[in-house]
């Protein structure tokens, strides 16, 4: 009996004798967890997409605990995340303008045509290995999925042969642009409603010959748009978002309907005659005449002329303006 409880006593001190030693390691070496981290990492939506350039959540939780990053550093979260990080950090939660991704390409299967049978691997970067990808416009979406397949949001489809995302699924976490070979997605304001949809760098002549609905750098846009947020560089048009007032002229002239507009969110300005003054200045402010009046009279919108930009809206002093 006492052979077999002899090595039991033994090695039950021996037990004894480690945990007790390393508790006192752990507690001697113990790394102190600032409380904030784990009430930020709490408010966190949990995705671990490294959209923030963090590694994963705890990353971006323990930057800002240190100031190392904005309370506003997780694009996914949003405005409501924003607001409680803010909350438990004791800062203003300053929220960026929001975010999505985008697929800069109209090249469908009736715009543009096969250059080859592709019977490889079916993913956009195994196709573009392959004389640049089957498809006519060597700059436009291959239409394989591989932004679908990394979208942890279920907010990209396949479509008559290219991507599309929605919206109002999109988090901009931006791993579909990392993963795309063609770099035809970019991340748009939520609230634009026109794009160039092109992203073929080629001359006029080169493009027309690929795709139907390419930009063709006639600058037609350029020189309509009355509030100069056309830019042109390498023989494409791109619009300048902070400029922009989504007036949607550029696509109304755009002779190949590069440029997309959803002409259905368009709005028209109307003057509410109790509210007007006949100030003259939203009539002066126009830029394309659409207001008319005299000094001292209340003015009216001539609704063919008016191009919704808003800023009659913005300038009148009596708001007597709305924009429906």
């Amino acid at each position: 009996m006492e052979t077999i409880l002899i090595p039991i006593a033994i090695l039950g001190g021996l037990g004894l004798l480690f945990g007790i030693g390393l508790a006192i390691v752990a507690k001697a070496f113990a790394v102190e967890v600032d409380p904030k981290v784990e009430k930020v990492k709490e408010a966190l939506p949990g995705a671990n997409c490294g959209a923030c350039g963090f590694p994963g959540c705890e990353g971006l939780a323990v930057a800002i605990s240190k100031g190392e990053a904005p309370a506003s550093g997780c694009p996914v979260g949003g405005a409501s995340t924003t607001e409680k990080i803010a909350e438990i950090m004791g800062t203003s939660a300053e929220v960026a303008d929001k975010k999505v991704a985008r697929v800069i390409c109209k090249g469908t299967n009736c715009n543009t045509f096969e250059k080859f049978e592709y019977q490889g691997i079916k993913d956009c970067r195994a196709a573009a290995l392959v004389s640049g990808g089957s498809k006519s416009c060597s700059y436009g979406c291959l239409g394989f999925g591989s932004c679908k397949d990394v979208c942890q949001f279920g907010a990209i489809v396949i479509e008559d042969g290219i991507a599309k995302i929605d919206k109002e699924k999109c988090t901009s976490c931006g791993k579909c642009l990392e993963v795309c070979p063609k770099s035809v997605i970019e991340l748009v304001p939520y609230d634009q409603d026109v794009f160039v949809d092109c992203n073929n760098k080629e001359l006029g002549k080169g493009v027309k010959e690929k795709c139907d609905v390419g930009c063709i750098g006639c600058k037609i846009c350029v020189k309509a748009c009355p509030f100069d947020a056309m830019d042109f560089e390498n023989n494409l048009a791109k619009i300048n978002y902070d400029k922009c007032t989504n007036c949607m002229v550029c696509a109304e002239k755009c002779p190949t309907k590069a440029i997309t507009a959803n002409f259905e969110k368009r709005k028209k300005a109307k003057v509410e005659d109790d509210l007007c003054i006949g100030c003259t200045i939203c009539a002066k402010q126009c830029p394309v005449e659409a207001i008319e009046g005299n000094l001292k009279e209340v003015h009216s919108v001539v609704e063919e002329k008016c191009i919704g930009c808003g800023v009659c809206f913005e300038k009148c002093p009596k708001k007597a303006i709305t924009l429906q």
